[in-house]
């Protein structure tokens, strides 16, 4: 088995903080998402990660910052308007280097709360893939909504207009090797519909096992799922190395600050500080701020803060 992990999007809905950067390298507690997802990966399993050409400079660094060997293919794509598809993207991978293994399927911008080596515990030979019960119809729609019965996927629709569940596919599947050629053929003409792999595996009569969890499960495509996600790692207040926080300022809720941060006279309430940034008397409430900014006097909520901003009352 081999692990292939699709982080190529452009991640329009977080800008400004994914102009320039990979949603998948975004800061969870002081490290990059991908970098807790790598870590729940067994380390007998070899481990690609497909980007665009955008971020491939930074990911090859992210990548070599790691302990284990992650390999980078980038897709020759510079934008999202011609952007390869995220099953297009694993079609050309499993072509190109002519894989024939069984593959585990993560998305980059997942934060899973289960363990990977109980889902591969699960597999039986059969596609499978993980599922949450979000308990919300109307949240259902945005994702792969998945129907059960006897512990067997029998249907599944990829946002559907009127889900008839709150079971969703949640970014994690194992795709068997026989499955290849099924794969392929369907990523030509539906490149971008990772979900649609599961309705052709229906349409084609393939038995598909679902391993349903209760941990927590969040797919960061929203400045709320983002601080979701950091609520659920950060609890209390994290400082990296080299920030410095003085004696008259206030921390409440769930606070990270990157490395070199400067706080002064401030008030942070559920605030994430992505490094080498001044904070000097300032409120913020529900914040994610950038590197390199530098903030005077001002009173923000629910604000995202591209890199080197100043703003000084």
């Amino acid at each position: 088995m081999q692990c292939f992990i699709l982080a190529g999007g452009f991640a329009t809905r977080l800008w400004p903080l994914t102009e320039r950067r990979a949603k998948p390298l975004l800061p969870v507690a002081g490290r990059p998402l991908l970098t807790h997802l790598v870590e729940k990966v067994p380390s007998h399993l070899p481990i690609t990660v497909s980007t665009n050409a955008a971020f491939s400079k930074d990911m090859n660094e992210w990548a070599a910052s790691l302990t284990r060997s992650v390999r980078i293919i980038v897709e020759d794509r510079g934008h999202e308007d011609v952007k390869l598809g995220a099953l297009g993207a694993l079609s050309a991978w499993m072509r190109t280097e002519d894989i024939h293994d069984d593959i585990l399927l993560l998305t980059g911008d997942n934060y899973l709360g289960f363990s990977i080596d109980q889902f591969l515990s699960s597999f039986k030979g059969n596609p499978l893939l993980a599922a949450h019960d979000i308990k919300d119809l109307e949240q259902a729609k945005k994702f792969g909504v998945v129907l059960l019965e006897d512990g067997a996927v029998i249907a599944f629709e990829e946002k559907p207009l009127h889900p008839r569940s709150t079971l969703v596919s949640t970014g994690c599947s194992i795709l068997p090797s026989d499955c290849r050629d099924s794969i392929c053929d369907y990523a030509r003409k539906h490149a971008d519909n990772i979900g649609g792999m599961f309705e052709e595996f229906i349409r084609l009569k393939r038995n598909i096992d679902c391993f349903v969890f209760t941990e927590p499960w969040i797919d960061i495509g929203s400045f709320a799922s983002y601080m979701d996600v950091h609520r659920l790692a950060v609890k209390g207040q994290l400082c990296m190395d080299g920030a410095t926080v003085d004696r008259e300022s206030i921390f409440e809720g769930s606070v990270a600050l990157g490395e070199g941060t400067v706080i002064k006279k401030s008030t942070l309430i559920d605030c994430i500080v992505f490094g080498h940034t001044t904070i000097d008397d300032c409120v913020l409430r529900e914040c994610i701020i950038d590197e390199g900014c530098t903030l005077r006097g001002v009173d923000l909520s629910g604000k995202m803060l591209r890199s080197n901003t100043l703003l000084q009352r």
